[in-house]
């Protein structure tokens, strides 16, 4: 991700970033880290954090609304354009218990982080560093000490996800593809 904040990742989220204000009354847009932007309306409460760490109190979403592929949200004590301009840039967290409930055969992108991901054979490939979506499917970017491995996430080739790692079933040429080695 372009955009490093430093928080407690055990307790918060990093689910957006305020990108600029919207109109004379304190409201902000929000440019949300995940595909649907529908998904930050659910959330009453936010913390704001700057590029160094520092943590805003807990703010109250007093009302926030869909504007394409931001969110316009009103924060309980932000009151005027020049308080909302003092937010630009700052990521927005929400509280992990705060997030609703995933559903069967459903995770969160942070829950896999640092998990170790074998194959289906047995072959340890390294641990999950990252995630991103290419716009098409979700990509879970795995390392070990030698090579990065860009696995998409797809029912056909992730197996098992549990709390002790992820087994994939890679298809041909999957692996030496992402690790530039030739079959």
């Amino acid at each position: 991700m372009a955009d490093e904040f430093s928080f407690a990742e055990d307790e918060y989220l990093l689910v957006g970033k305020v990108t600029k204000p919207h109109g004379l009354h304190g409201e902000v847009k929000i440019f949300p880290f995940s595909e649907d932007a529908q998904t930050l309306l659910q959330y009453p409460k936010i913390v704001l954090v700057d590029r160094t760490g520092r943590l805003s109190p807990v703010l109250r979403v007093e009302k926030a609304r869909v504007q394409g592929k931001t969110v316009v949200v009103k924060l309980d004590t932000v009151n005027d354009r020049n308080e909302a301009e003092a937010l630009q840039g700052k990521g927005i967290l929400v509280f992990k218990e705060d997030l609703p409930a995933a559903g069967e055969d459903e995770f969160y992108w942070y829950q896999l982080y640092d998990l170790p991901v074998f194959t289906d054979a047995g072959e340890r490939l390294g641990v999950i560093t990252s995630i991103f979506s290419n716009g098409a499917q979700d990509i879970m970017v795995v390392e070990d000490d030698d090579n990065e491995y860009l696995i998409p996430i797809l029912d056909t080739i992730i197996k098992e996800q549990t709390e002790e790692g992820v087994v994939i079933s890679p298809p041909p040429g999957l692996l030496e593809i992402n690790s530039g080695s030739s079959a």
